[in-house]
């Protein structure tokens, strides 16, 4: 009811357009800008003044508004909301991995917010030792995440970070893990962290005000100093420290979105000089790690995909380097993981991702998945030694699950799948890989999923995402709260676009730059595709995209508005001129 006019409601509690109060409408305060040697006229620069009263008042009316429009449907949200948190099992524990001695694992409580990390030692049997409790953490705040979390090569030293403001701020800090004390450590707007080797020397970086990893610094426990070793001054570059799977070395990496280098430093000797790898050259992105008594190299040098190539520790150079695996155009080498003996290459081939685990040079072979269409990912692995590799894997229709993969016999275990409470059958879905064609003739990857009694007949809703920005591949993974629509009779599809990076480097800079327009085209081919499909209608099309997704959103609905039957944008960015200048 609005006023005193009591209005019908539509299925299911969705408001009808008689329901739907006037919009808000704001002033129209006209301003001229000049970009790129245009005169552009803002009429809207001035709701950018956050301590304006009047920016208040109109946002306060936009909620309002939102308010009135979704009243009818709060039992339909009471409902969704109570049947998705039934499916949560809320009581719930990790599985362990094992680090220098340590079983660490999360496990959640009911009725608490957030995780709790802890170990035992030596056994699963032994001890629970809390670590850090986030919900204690969360006490009298609204919000609270967390972002480092790093464990001294000893175990007394745990390095972590938290935000309690929402707004990705976070304060590092040190605990003693054997009394429980904290130390006099609170570094603001940190980032990354790594220990060195003698359990006492901790470096890690700082944000600038543009929350850009610039500085790094090294801290020794029990001192005052806090020394500041590196200062990035290229503002397109953002740097982290980490440490080599082996252990034996730091690596600080500075890149940018197309251009990186790397400098490393023995982990036993924290006071040493860090070395430059290979310098920094325009267009040319690599990472490093170590393996045995080489370096092993994912470059770019050849071709924007990657290949893999192994350089000798005595002679750190790119021209003594031995090739691994060589370049293709069709498969996008992500990440190279050295184990003792072998190497794991992620790989993301026809945009689909593949694990290869590699014994030498050129030899080598796949981890099995059980679904072609899936998302995959090597879990924690710290126990450089280990012939067995954990990954994560999930799809559409498979909730995530912890696998181990051993690599001397090629069997696969699987170790824990998050559980969907309620009677989750997966038969009840399938998933399909579509193929759409753009103007140009470019095949677009979608990715669907329904229930397997619905027809396609134009007859069904459809929730379509896309993303398609900064190289970034959209991931084929299962969603428990998905299921409130798919069972409700929608179909749910990923739009796999250029500027993404499902088909590698060259699908990234097909949708940037100069080129952004194709991940807009690319998103209306595919809605084209479902509706002249059967998948759905004009109607029943609902589109949503958030931050860069969020552009995407405003780019395609001012382009075809006929198209979509609704339109979700959240956070979007979509004020680029005014923002990017």
């Amino acid at each position: 009811m609005r006023g005193d006019v009591l209005m019908p409601e539509g299925p299911e509690g969705v408001p009808t357009e008689a329901q739907i109060p006037p919009p808000p409408v704001a002033e129209r305060r006209p301003v001229i800008v000049e970009r790129h040697g245009e005169r552009l006229e803002d009429p809207y620069a001035w709701l950018r003044q956050r301590d304006d009263p009047a920016v208040r008042a109109y946002l306060e009316a936009e909620n309002a508004y939102a308010e009135a429009v979704l009243a009818p449907t709060r039992p339909l949200q009471e409902q969704l909301y109570q049947e998705m948190l039934a499916r949560i099992k809320q009581t719930d524990l990790s599985v362990p991995y094992l680090d220098r001695g340590y079983y660490y694992y999360t496990r959640t409580e009911e009725g608490r917010q957030y995780p709790i990390h802890c170990r035992k030692v030596g056994s699963l049997d032994g001890a629970e030792a809390v670590l850090l409790d986030l919900n204690l953490l969360a006490e009298g705040k609204s919000f609270m995440d967390l972002g480092a979390f790093a464990v001294s090569d000893d175990g007394q030293w745990l390095a972590y970070s938290t935000d309690d403001t929402g707004y990705r701020d976070y304060r590092l800090q040190v605990k003693d893990l054997r009394t429980g004390a904290h130390l006099g450590v609170s570094v603001e707007h940190s980032g990354s962290v790594a220990w060195a080797a003698d359990s006492r020397t901790l470096f890690y970086t700082v944000e600038d005000d543009a929350k850009r990893p610039y500085r790094l610094y090294r801290h020794v426990v029990g001192s005052e100093a806090h020394d500041l070793l590196y200062e990035e001054g290229d503002e397109a570059f953002r740097v982290g420290v980490g440490r080599t799977r082996s252990g034996e070395f730091l690596v600080l990496y500075s890149g940018s979105h197309t251009t990186s280098d790397a400098r490393y430093l023995p982990a036993g000797q924290p006071e040493a000089a860090w070395t430059l790898f290979a310098p920094r050259v325009h267009e040319r992105e690599y990472d490093l790690d170590h393996w045995g008594d080489r370096w092993v190299v994912r470059i770019n040098d050849t071709g924007r995909n990657f290949r893999v190539v192994a350089v000798p520790l005595a002679d750190p150079r790119l021209e003594a380097a031995t090739e691994l695996v060589s370049h293709r155009d069709n498969v996008m080498v992500e990440a190279v993981d050295p184990f003792d003996g072998f190497l794991v290459v992620t790989e993301r081939a026809d945009g689909l991702p593949r694990l290869r685990v590699l014994t030498g040079e050129g030899a080598g072979h796949d981890v099995p998945f059980p679904e072609a269409v899936c998302e995959a990912y090597l879990g924690p692995n710290r126990e450089y030694q280990s012939p067995v590799v954990r990954y994560h894997y999930q799809s559409l229709v498979t909730p995530t699950s912890v696998f181990d993969y051993d690599t001397r016999d090629r069997t696969t275990e699987l170790l824990k799948q998050t559980e969907v409470l309620g009677g989750y059958d997966s038969t009840r879905y399938v998933s399909e890989r579509l193929m759409a064609t753009a103007p140009d003739g470019t095949q677009v990857p979608v990715s669907v999923v329904q229930r397997r009694e619905r027809a396609r007949d134009g007859s069904q809703p459809l929730y379509l995402t896309g993303y398609g920005s900064y190289g970034i591949p959209f991931p084929i993974g299962f969603s428990s709260t998905r299921l409130s629509l798919l069972d409700r009779g929608f179909a749910f599809a990923i739009a796999h676009i250029r500027g993404g990076g499902e088909l590698g480097k060259p699908w990234h800079d097909a949708g940037r730059m100069a080129e952004k327009q194709n991940t807009f085209t690319d998103f209306i081919t595919v809605a084209e595709h479902l509706v002249r499909e059967g998948w759905t209608s004009t109607d029943g099309l609902v589109v949503e995209g958030g931050s860069a997704g969020g552009l995407l959103m405003g780019a395609v609905v001012n382009r075809r508005p006929d198209l979509f039957g609704a339109v979700i944008s959240l956070v979007p960015f979509v004020d680029v001129t005014n923002t990017m200048s």
